[in-house]
């Protein structure tokens, strides 16, 4: 069943409200995995300090183009399973029509959420309106369709671009 509900008790739609640092953002995740009696390996809290540092959507292969300036190789498949991880536990979300990733604004909790896409600057809003998310799955259930995982992405031009 896909978990929509927030723990943080509101619908959060200012995109300006989800400004991270990426340090306290590897933090956040440190934590969450302790919580959950997991490992943030050195590899993964890389992986995610490069993501949530980027402050766009970013792709794998310019993560470890990335990776390479930092450490001088490093191998997909090892960067592909640190992702994997990410995205299992809900720290991160993948954007499918782009192919890329973004740090997910509350790791403490697994949530599918809509995004804004801009087509111009890239930037990729968080729209954490819970019911969205509920009459997709009402939607689906009246239909007889057992939903399991929902994706919803919106391309168009944010605020700024389309003030340009």
């Amino acid at each position: 069943m896909v978990r929509t509900a927030h723990q943080h008790g509101h619908d959060c739609t200012d995109p300006t409200h989800h400004v991270h640092d990426a340090g306290a953002y590897v933090q956040a995740v440190e934590q969450a995995c302790a919580d959950r009696g997991l490992r943030l390996t050195p590899l993964r809290a890389q992986v995610l300090g490069l993501i949530a540092a980027a402050g766009k959507p970013v792709k794998a292969y310019d993560l470890l183009d990335a990776m390479k300036e930092e450490n001088g190789s490093s191998a997909p498949p090892t960067v592909y399973r640190a992702l994997e991880f990410l995205l299992e536990q809900g720290f991160i979300h993948r954007l499918a029509s782009v192919n890329a990733f973004v740090g997910c604004h509350h790791p403490n909790e697994r949530h599918s959420v809509p995004f804004l896409i801009c087509d111009n600057c890239h930037a990729a809003i968080e729209l954490e309106d819970e019911r969205i998310c509920t009459l997709l799955d009402q939607q689906a259930r009246a239909l007889g369709f057992a939903p399991r995982a929902q994706t919803l992405e919106v391309h168009g031009l944010c605020a700024a671009c389309a003030a340009a």
